[in-house]
């Protein structure tokens, strides 16, 4: 019998001074969420950082955080180890990874002691790149994602690294679900002849009960339409139509 693996994941958004760490550019803010086997734990990590430098004006019109907020917050090496500790050993899901995973790594090397990559502690899957692979030559941004698969982001005037955390674990839920998936799961009570195999089913049934993930079911006039078209395909076609038979 095989063993059931417990899979960590750390949903994970980053705010900072300005675009690049070529210029320096720092972290301001963090905000992970947690996630095992395809369900929220509660457990989160959040935390406003003292870059010691100015925040570029453009950056703040984006996230609101300004300077003086930040003025009496820790520095990166004070919150460091407990960041890490919780990260650790997890696959990060992070949209558009690389900017993240670039400035986290930025703040590691000016650490001092040992020296430590994100890809050495974590896997990092990026939201982004499945984004795009899936909707190509569309918007694959958060706000464009939250739209495409009906998630709530009615509170994101800003973007704040903890709120789009939790918006991006919604998003990548949904990505990764399907509705076929979500249909079953939420009639997991009900006998049904053929379903996933084991972790499989188990991952399907928590994505569903752990967000509340919007099941989109066919109105009347949709079935009526689909009834029509099933009896035309039938009486065209001569024979009996299969989808037609009573179960």
């Amino acid at each position: 019998m095989a063993e059931n693996v417990v899979k960590r994941q750390v949903i994970l958004d980053t705010e900072t001074t300005g675009i690049s760490t070529a210029e320096d550019h720092r972290i301001i803010e963090i905000g992970c969420v947690e996630m095992v086997n395809r369900r929220l734990t509660g457990q989160t990590f959040h935390q406003y950082i003292n870059p010691h430098r100015e925040i570029d004006a453009g950056a703040i019109e984006v996230h609101g955080i300004t300077n003086e907020f930040l003025a009496d917050k820790p520095s990166f090496e004070d919150i460091a180890e407990d960041f890490l500790q919780f990260i650790e050993g997890a696959e990060l899901i992070i949209h558009n990874a690389p900017f993240d995973v670039g400035f986290i790594d930025h703040e590691l090397k000016k650490l001092s002691g040992e020296k430590r990559r994100v890809n050495k502690l974590c896997t990092v899957l990026d939201t982004l790149k499945m984004a795009r692979d899936k909707h190509p030559g569309q918007k694959n941004n958060l706000d464009a994602l939250c739209k495409r698969y009906d998630v709530d982001n009615s509170n994101r005037e800003l973007h704040g690294a903890l709120l789009d955390a939790e918006i991006l674990a919604d998003v990548y839920l949904a990505m990764t679900g399907g509705q076929v998936s979500m249909l079953l799961a939420a009639n997991e009570e009900e006998t049904v002849t053929s379903t996933p195999s084991g972790s499989e089913a188990e991952e399907v049934i928590a994505t569903v009960k752990s967000r509340n993930l919007k099941v989109i079911r066919a109105s009347e006039e949709e079935l009526a339409a689909h009834e029509a078209m099933l009896e035309k395909v039938q009486k065209s076609s001569g024979g009996e139509c299969v989808w037609l038979r009573e179960s």
